[in-house]
């Protein structure tokens, strides 16, 4: 059964085959594929260096965590079914003016041979009792206008259309709490 976990270093393989089949689709995750990939990507073929990535990555979380310059503690969640990775989550913490623009609290990407399952709608109705729990009463989730599976995916969970900026479609979800 396909759960969120915390990004855990026993994925590597299944997360490094996933990052190969986001790469010859020639998807990024927004930026943070090719920043992943610039600052650990040479290590992530020896174990011990993708345990020092997943380290970082929850680390990022922390409000004194060691994150890139402007971003906010944001928890990243992995969609994993048994030993398969397939794909992730983040919930940021808290909106800056950008953010509050295009990128919202969540943001989220299944692996190219995993989509069509409903492992998005399943992510980010999962991760909504995580953003509560951090006192969030709502969450604000975009999508580009032509992306009609995440739209979809943000409405299945209750998205509630607010408006468009610069090519973002922005929605606010209740978090139940």
């Amino acid at each position: 059964m396909p759960q969120l976990i915390r990004p855990d270093p026993r994925f590597r393989v299944s997360f490094l085959g996933a990052v190969q089949e986001n790469l010859a689709e020639g998807e990024s995750f927004g930026d943070t594929l090719t920043r992943e990939l610039a600052v650990y990507g040479h290590d992530w073929h020896e174990q011990d260096g993708f345990a020092r990535y997943v380290a970082a990555v929850r680390e990022e979380e922390l409000e004194e965590g060691r994150r890139p310059d402007g971003f906010v503690p944001g928890s990243w969640y992995w969609y994993v079914d048994g030993e398969a990775y397939l794909g992730r989550i983040q919930l940021r913490h808290r909106l800056t003016p950008h953010l509050r623009d295009y990128g919202g609290h969540i943001g989220y990407g299944v692996r190219p041979t995993a989509r069509r399952n409903g492992y998005a709608t399943a992510m980010l109705r999962d991760v909504l009792p995580y953003a509560s729990a951090l006192g969030l009463k709502r969450v604000l989730v975009t999508c580009d206008t032509t992306n009609v599976g995440s739209r979809k995916v943000i409405e299945a969970n209750g998205g509630e259309f607010e408006d468009e900026r610069g090519g973002k479609l922005r929605f606010w979800i209740r978090t139940g709490r």
